[in-house]
């Protein structure tokens, strides 16, 4: 048994805001364990680069370019992949949107943006995706939250606020889908290097910003591969409603 926990062959993965950062190195971590993938954003640009790198690991691969914010988009998407493959067996919902501003400073049409993309967007991808999860009575959720869910940032008031509700989301609909066979997790990383933030990080702001976490250092993407495929997996059948951070200690600060 052990040798099959973390492979996910017959399995089919939707990631959305799958064509860049982290959502890119979740698609490939469970394509690598086996899965076909479905990846979702709104460039399809992007998701063409991605879908050909998934490629190369021998699974299918099928690009959707859609709007999380959208309930007729998600639909629509929904359809297509249940068209291709007839089912979704794990949905990771990573589309996410940043927001920095003090609050006598705040837009409200930015407010509403992040809250949007951030909660909104996992609530109509759970909502479309649920049914059909719930018919075959199995299914991983996994939420893509935030160390910011547990840790206090100043100027990150819209962002921390949809985190923090999207980890209590995901507690609740864990609770709703438990006797249909579903996990819903949620996954916090802390900072990790990618190509969105590189130019911060080499900042003054952003060196001290690492003197700051615990373990000194940004996370590598590569660190979150076996987090997602374990959420993903046979592994996590008795795991629900929890809250994993990955964060090198950031949440302890």
């Amino acid at each position: 048994m052990a040798a099959t926990w973390f492979d996910l062959t017959g399995r089919v993965a939707v990631v959305t805001g799958g064509g860049r950062g982290l959502g890119r190195t979740f698609a490939a971590a469970l394509a690598q364990a086996g899965a076909d993938v479905v990846i979702t954003s709104r460039t399809q640009s992007d998701l063409d680069t991605v879908a050909g790198e998934l490629r190369e690991h021998g699974r299918e691969v099928l690009t959707v370019c859609s709007d999380v914010t959208d309930e007729g988009s998600i639909e629509a998407m929904v359809r297509q992949v249940i068209a291709r493959f007839g089912q979704i067996d794990i949905l990771v919902n990573n589309a996410g949107v940043e927001g920095t501003a003090a609050i006598v400073d705040m837009d409200v049409r930015k407010w509403d943006q992040v809250l949007s993309v951030n909660l909104r967007g996992p609530m109509l991808c759970c909502k479309h995706v649920g049914p059909h999860m719930i018919q075959r009575r199995q299914g991983k959720v996994i939420n893509v939250s935030s160390a910011l869910a547990t840790v206090v940032a100043r100027y990150m008031s819209a962002y921390a606020a949809s985190k923090a509700a999207l980890v209590q989301f995901t507690r609740t609909l864990a609770l709703e889908w438990i006797r249909h066979n579903i996990q819903v997790n949620a996954l916090c990383p802390g900072y990790f290097l990618t190509s969105l933030n590189e130019e911060f990080f080499a900042s003054d702001t952003g060196r001290r910003l690492k003197e700051r976490l615990p373990i000194g250092r940004l996370g590598e993407a590569h660190e979150l591969e076996g987090a997602i495929v374990f959420l993903a997996s046979a592994a996590s059948s008795y795991v629900t409603g929890t809250t994993l951070y990955v964060d090198g200690g950031h949440s302890l600060a």
